[in-house]
């Protein structure tokens, strides 16, 4: 059962603040350990991949832990939760996405607020952004929908960890993360005039990866029972085919 309003409100705000600082935080360390561009990406990708996993296993139970606007949407929508409370998630998603910027800023003893020139938005990255979208939405949907939920802590840092290196983004997939990403002028930044390139992208994304489970996992298709309920299921057609 999860948690009151406020509650959850804040643990969003806390978690998406924190992976924004871890993957703002790791890409300045990078920087700092090494010239080479490739090893500066391993040490992001790694501190990203774990750390989010932390928050995904133990935000779960406080507030799903969707710790992304582009999840919030498709959850909304899907009358999963309420619009009022959709979009008090994504306000404090993306004050999250900020504050967590400055955190990073001010941990390496950088100008809290420095707007990024790292021009990002091209039609291949655009192309990037929809796929680890869509694929990040249409795992969690499926994990949903097959009452394994329970492997998500696993399964979207995997994804997010592949998109690193499989797409040209890097694999954003979260308008927080861009949002917050703004307000930096390192490696992980990105420049304003791309962003909203980058989140359009994002709810397409969302959008097509919702559209995609939908067409194996229709709204109101009645899922497989497993283990026990699924001895109970069969005990029960057994009981009424043969007679008590």
């Amino acid at each position: 059962m999860l948690m009151s309003l406020p509650r959850r409100l804040f643990a969003e705000f806390l978690g998406t603040a924190a992976l924004v600082m871890m993957v703002i935080g790791s890409g300045l360390m990078g920087q700092r350990l090494s010239a080479d561009l490739g090893v500066v990406i391993l040490i992001n990708q790694i501190s990203t991949v774990l750390g989010l996993a932390v928050l995904v296993a133990l935000l779960i139970p406080v507030s799903g832990a969707h710790i992304n606007p582009a999840v919030t949407l498709v959850m909304t929508l899907r009358r999963e939760l309420p619009a009022g409370e959709g979009l008090s998630y994504g306000v404090m998603q993306l004050a999250g996405g900020v504050a967590g910027a400055v955190g990073a800023q001010a941990m390496f003893d950088l100008p809290l607020v420095e707007f990024s020139n790292n021009q990002r938005l091209t039609t291949g990255s655009f192309l990037g952004e929809v796929i680890s979208t869509a694929g990040l939405i249409a795992v969690i949907l499926t994990a949903v929908a097959q009452s394994k939920a329970d492997w998500l802590p696993l399964l979207v840092p995997a994804w997010i960890g592949a998109g690193f290196f499989a797409t040209s983004s890097t694999s954003f997939a979260n308008p927080a993360v861009t949002v917050g990403r703004m307000f930096t002028d390192s490696f992980t930044g990105i420049a304003v005039e791309s962003v909203l390139g980058f989140i359009a992208a994002q709810v397409l994304g969302a959008l097509l990866g919702w559209l995609l489970v939908s067409l194996y996992y229709p709204t109101g298709l009645a899922r497989e029972p497993q283990g026990e309920e699924a001895s109970r299921a069969a005990h029960t057609e057994h009981t009424a085919k043969e007679g008590p």
